[in-house]
């Protein structure tokens, strides 16, 4: 149980997990053991936030760039994923988590993709928190795709183009249902959102710390909920 208490509002918090194979490299280890060793920093920071009442926790696993790394390295991104799920999806029953995806599956592995459905639908009834990892995401992509589904519904009358505002945008989402993202944190030290939730963040707070994900302990996420509790979220109005 995480000794620490929100006294500031935070529903939504997303993170890109960044730095494994810098972990790895300063450890003189293949840098895919730094993508193992991540996958420890993920269950138990979602423990925590599940602990702390947060209702989403959004994880940058695998970005449309990410194809461009050598096949071995993303061969073995995908076998971790899978016993990832296999390891923790009884757990994720028990205890209230709901798995959600964004981004398109269809090009993961065949195997990948049957586990990341199991998975959803073994939790679909599950309401403590939603566990969003994003395969295969990317922001500008994920917009494209908005608005081809929309240009789709105005042509079969399905929606008047005048009713089309920055609300009814979110439906055509990956996020549509999800609420706000109101804390994004990055880790390694790079100060850039690289391409992940380009619409959604458009009001969040922005946290990037030096630690690499494999180092992103539950006490380094309390540091970061700290910080963002000072932050003065004024969402373009003025404050007297």
């Amino acid at each position: 149980m995480v000794d620490y208490k929100l006294n500031k509002k935070l529903e939504h918090i997303a993170f890109i997990m960044d730095g494994n194979g810098r972990w790895a490299k300063k450890r003189l280890l293949p840098r895919t053991r730094g993508h193992k060793e991540a996958c420890s920093r993920i269950i138990e920071v979602l423990r925590a936030c599940k602990d702390l009442n947060i209702k989403v926790a959004s994880l940058y696993a695998f970005s449309t760039e990410n194809w461009n790394r050598p096949q071995d390295e993303i061969d073995k991104l995908f076998e971790y994923l899978d016993d990832f799920f296999n390891d923790y999806i009884q757990e994720f029953i028990e205890t209230g988590v709901r798995v959600s995806v964004m981004g398109d599956i269809t090009r993961l592995p065949k195997h990948t993709q049957e586990t990341i459905e199991k998975a959803k639908k073994l939790t679909e009834n599950n309401t403590k928190i939603v566990f969003n990892i994003c395969l295969n995401y990317g922001g500008r992509q994920e917009i494209v795709r908005a608005t081809k589904l929309i240009v789709e519904d105005i042509k079969a009358g399905k929606l008047d183009e005048n009713e089309l505002d920055t609300e009814k945008f979110k439906d055509y989402l990956y996020s549509s249902g999800l609420p706000e993202v109101d804390l994004m944190i990055r880790t390694s030290g790079e100060s850039r959102i690289s391409n992940f939730l380009l619409y959604q963040l458009a009001y969040s707070e922005f946290i990037f710390t030096p630690t690499y994900w494999p180092d992103f302990t539950v006490e380094k996420l309390i540091e970061c909920l700290k910080e963002y509790e000072t932050r003065d979220r004024r969402f373009g109005a003025i404050k007297e």
